[in-house]
């Protein structure tokens, strides 16, 4: 997926976010954003991907700032926050009458795990609605590939479940006990360095990740998404022997649409911006579950 030309007001945008949480100093904040605006004069081109932009983002406000993870304390509080309404996600994953439908709700629970986004312009997160937005789920999925995906993964045996945002892996526990339920072998992925509010190794052991998953890894590197040039040899000999794979998040469905893929992928998130609900043909705020190839 290629960038829109409102990509670069909001990498602008969340650019100012991070900064204004990175640091206090204002000679580091003026610093980072004429470089992010040097960087932009650069590279903005229709050629461009908005997640490897963002990657180039954030790496150049921690490197400026010397603050090497800006939403640390925001993801903290969203591993809190979420940690609270997974008792009543539980609830709506466990009324499906079968395995599939129990499956479908995990999916649907994903992928309103990750409306956790902050700082996207015109994207507002609070986890007072999220129950509404559990709620409406099915009401809002746009592209249900989630019946083909079932099927898929009854006939694998091992997959590899792609993280996205803290707060939001809390509720990739629910899918990753239902493959399990399934009895798929389940490899977890977390961001290798800290990247935007993404989840990390730290944020897999506070959603309690690590009790359910049968292996936990890192991608080996804090890109946005799935860079395969900068993964670790472990990451990739894992992403190589799966027979599935599920990918968590727009930073995902930007990069692996770039790729040939291989195996089946799904792909779960909520259109959060207009750029990705257009590549996708569905209106923003709407969830997702893709299957590619």
């Amino acid at each position: 997926m290629k960038v829109e030309p409102e990509c670069c007001a909001c990498i602008l945008s969340r650019g100012v976010a991070e900064t204004m949480e990175a640091t206090t100093n204002l000679a580091f904040r003026f610093r980072a954003m004429t470089d992010l605006l040097r960087l932009l004069s650069r590279e903005f081109k229709p050629t461009a991907v908005p997640a490897d932009l963002g990657t180039k983002r954030d790496r150049l406000i921690k490197r400026v700032t010397g603050n090497n993870d800006p939403y640390k304390r925001i993801k903290h509080i969203s591993n809190e926050k979420a940690l609270k309404l997974l008792p009543y996600a539980r609830k709506l994953v466990e009324a499906g009458y079968n395995q599939q439908d129990r499956f479908k709700n995990a999916c649907l629970t994903a992928m309103v795990g990750n409306t956790i986004e902050f700082d996207i312009p015109g994207h507002k997160i609070t986890f007072n609605t999220l129950k509404k937005n559990f709620r409406d789920a099915k009401k809002d999925l746009c592209i249900d590939d989630t019946g083909k995906a079932y099927e898929i993964a009854k006939k694998s045996q091992r997959v590899l479940y792609l993280t996205d945002n803290a707060g939001e892996i809390v509720f990739d526990t629910l899918l990753v006990e239902q493959l399990k339920n399934m009895g798929l072998n389940v490899t977890v992925a977390v961001k290798g360095g800290s990247i935007i509010n993404d989840a990390t190794l730290e944020d897999a052991k506070a959603s309690k990740m690590d009790a359910v998953a049968d292996k936990i890894i890192t991608t080996g590197t804090d890109a946005v998404g799935l860079s395969l040039k900068e993964v670790s040899q472990e990451f990739l000999e894992v992403y190589d022997g799966v027979d599935m794979v599920f990918a968590k998040g727009m930073g995902y469905a930007e990069t692996l649409t770039e790729l040939k893929l291989k195996k089946p992928h799904l792909l779960l998130f909520r259109t959060k911006c207009n750029p990705v609900a257009n590549y996708f043909i569905v209106p923003k705020e709407k969830n997702v579950a893709k299957l590619m190839p």
